[in-house]
């Protein structure tokens, strides 16, 4: 068996992923079967900016609600996964020779838990969040994702949650179920890019045209993106999932990197 663990990148999406049963939760519960099953989890969520990188270090993270104007059912949703205090610490010597530092009040945000509730809905698995810094740019955020590499090694499953296209003043509520032109070609784009290896490209996205321009309006929810590309070693492969674009401007599009020889 080949004991390197996978990684991940999960476009989240609405927080209403969370409880409704559609092709998107249900492309979560899929790929979980074909992950081996994790140690603990570090996901670098869209949801937890700050100045350094952060680690969650607390034994029991809270369920952060993120949002408003739900339905009730959402808020009353609690994921109560273990933290790993020790995973944040192996983390934290990853990245020792940037500003960071270990975080006791944040939890879990609807950008970790909302997907991992259909990955593993026992909740049994620890879970750290890493924290992503507004103040640094994108190559910054690539460069330093290479350093937490010896973590799947250890049994880490890596999950990047966020958006490869989000853009919430250009949402089309009467389009629901697809993508606004412009939207379909970001989208396309990044999976080019992505295929044919180009990750520095995607560093400079804001070169990469008007399209993209768009798709990235802010930084945050494709950051996390960045750090399951930085980690892909030259022989393992990518499997893509939940590839859509919803609502005009949100993309679901999704990867699985893996070991070629991973077996469950």
């Amino acid at each position: 068996m080949n004991a390197k663990m996978p990684v991940l990148f999960v476009g989240h999406g609405s927080p209403m992923n969370a409880i409704e049963e559609n092709e998107f939760s249900l492309g979560w519960r899929n790929i979980a079967l074909k992950i081996p099953i994790p140690k603990a989890i570090l996901c670098i969520s869209a949801h937890w900016e700050t100045k350094g990188i952060q680690f969650t270090a607390v034994e029991k993270p809270e369920t952060i609600h993120d949002f408003g104007g739900f339905p009730r059912q959402l808020y009353e949703i609690q994921y109560n996964a273990p933290g790993n205090p020790d995973l944040a610490g192996e983390a934290q010597k990853c990245v020792i020779d940037e500003e960071n530092s270990m975080d006791f009040k944040w939890g879990l945000d609807h950008g970790s838990w909302s997907v991992l509730r259909w990955l593993y809905p026992e909740a049994d698995i620890p879970v750290v969040q890493m924290s992503l810094d507004y103040t640094k740019k994108a190559g910054w955020h690539y460069n330093v994702a290479k350093n937490l590499a010896r973590l799947r090694e250890n049994g880490v499953l890596i999950i990047g949650s966020g958006n490869m296209v989000h853009n919430l003043r250009l949402v089309d509520w009467q389009n629901t179920d697809h993508g606004s032109d412009w939207a379909e070609v970001a989208n396309i784009r990044i999976r080019n890019n992505i295929n044919d290896g180009d990750y520095r490209s995607l560093t400079e996205y804001d070169r990469m045209g008007a399209e993209m321009r768009l798709a990235v309006p802010s930084p945050e929810h494709f950051l996390p993106l960045l750090y399951p590309l930085a980690l892909k070693e030259e022989s393992d492969t990518i499997t893509w999932f939940n590839d859509k674009v919803v609502m005009g401007s949100i993309s679901m599009t999704s990867l699985l990197i893996e070991p070629v020889n991973t077996l469950i």
